[in-house]
């Protein structure tokens, strides 16, 4: 498949400079999708569905390969969830993978949608904000429906001076003020948690995470402090009130609700996802959070962070890999991914009064548990499925001018 010229000439631009993106390893979802063969592997096995009483879950934070959607798919199925939002969209500097992407939104109409994502490659590229900004109009035109900025802005990406790139800078504003335009909302992870710029001794809380995925700590003072990046992210909001800006894993603060409170209170172009967070949002006040929950309840979307890909087993036969918001002791199995959902249900429906403390869905994120916040039956609609279709699958039909070809009972 063809792509843009505009991203075709940067691309080259980058090359015949030499410039690197510098990822931070093992951060999974910052890395540009991997372009693999169709595979065989068939999907796990069906498994009851959620209870009629819930809403049909529309998950705003998954990572799926683009060949792994009938995997990803069948585990959504199984779990209740009716549509996925997969932030690991590619670009057309790779187009196989850009066209299987684009193929999965026909094969599945109405059950996915798909973020693109950037040539970070070529960030100090000229004209790098123009012509990425003609790359997601060229995307949108042909099916995507959002933009996903990893946290590789920040604490990633270096300029040509070697020094890390702030999330404000204006080389990006081109491609905020597009999102805008087209109506399409912007997913944003910006710096990570506390624990994560704390030194990587036995004293931090997060010891255990962070020992197998050293990569992840920031403790080194030649990264960005975690609240620089937030003030950075926060004054990129305010120079674009007209692009929705979707702060994932709870705005990146949920050590903090008060600051919670304050961005979604100050900028009402920004919503936030619960994604990998539930661990932290849980340590809170029960009565405290579900306040929260109850004020901004149409500003606070479902997510997971799951992440579904293929991999070569040790037969040589490929198998489905999983990615359960963090790393995992042991690699994940299908029914794994059943108590995954089952945690995050049971912490926005249970009640902490009658339940007391419930298990962490991420445990390797810390030993602690985490309190559920029983929230009221229209919170959890709005939540589960409400927002994720106002911002995300309703503009995308209304761009296609179709009807939303799936059925959502009410």
């Amino acid at each position: 498949m063809a792509y843009p010229r505009a991203v075709q000439g940067l691309v080259g631009l980058a090359s015949v400079a030499g410039l690197v993106l510098f990822f931070a390893a093992g951060c999974r979802q910052c890395a540009e999708p991997a372009v693999a063969p169709p595979s065989p592997v068939a999907p796990p096995a069906e498994a009851p569905a959620a209870p009629v009483a819930r809403a049909p879950i529309i998950d705003v934070h998954t990572h799926i390969a683009s060949d792994a959607y009938p995997q990803a798919l069948a585990l959504a199925d199984r779990n209740g969830v009716q549509r996925i939002v997969n932030l690991s969209g590619g670009h057309q500097a790779r187009p196989e993978g850009f066209a299987r992407h684009l193929a999965a939104i026909g094969a599945w109409p109405g059950r996915v949608a798909v973020f693109y994502n950037l040539v970070w490659r070529a960030v100090n590229a000229a004209e790098f904000g123009p012509r990425m900004a003609e790359g997601l109009e060229d995307a949108v035109r042909q099916g995507y429906a959002g933009l996903k900025i990893p946290k590789v802005l920040g604490l990633g990406v270096v300029d040509l001076d070697g020094h890390f790139i702030a999330v404000d800078d204006a080389r990006f504003d081109p491609i905020w003020r597009k999102a805008g335009e087209l109506g399409v909302p912007v997913s944003i992870h910006t710096s990570d948690p506390k624990a994560f710029f704390e030194p990587l001794t036995p004293e931090n809380e997060r010891y255990e995470e962070l020992s197998a995925a050293p990569d992840w700590s920031f403790a080194d003072p030649k990264y960005p402090r975690r609240a620089a990046l937030l003030a950075q992210r926060d004054r990129m909001i305010a120079r674009h009130p007209d692009t929705t800006f979707i702060l994932v894993h709870f705005a990146n603060n949920p050590e903090d609700l008060d600051d919670v409170e304050r961005v979604l209170t100050t900028y009402p172009n920004a919503l936030v996802d619960l994604s990998a967070r539930i661990g932290e949002i849980g340590r809170h006040d029960p009565a405290k959070v579900r306040a929260l929950f109850v004020k901004f309840k149409d500003r606070i979307l479902f997510g997971t962070d799951m992440g579904v890909h293929l991999e070569a087993g040790p037969d040589g036969q490929e198998v489905m890999a999983l990615f359960l918001g963090s790393l995992s002791r042991t690699p994940p199995q299908p029914e794994d991914v059943d108590g995954f959902f089952a945690a995050h249900f049971a912490f926005l429906e249970q009640d902490s009064a009658k339940v007391g403390e419930i298990p962490h869905p991420v445990p390797i994120q810390g030993p602690w548990k985490v309190r559920p916040i029983h929230l009221p039956p229209d919170v959890l609609q709005a939540v589960y499925h409400d927002n994720a279709y106002r911002v995300i699958f309703a503009p995308m039909f209304k761009r296609r001018g179709e009807a939303d070809p799936v059925a959502t009972p009410r």
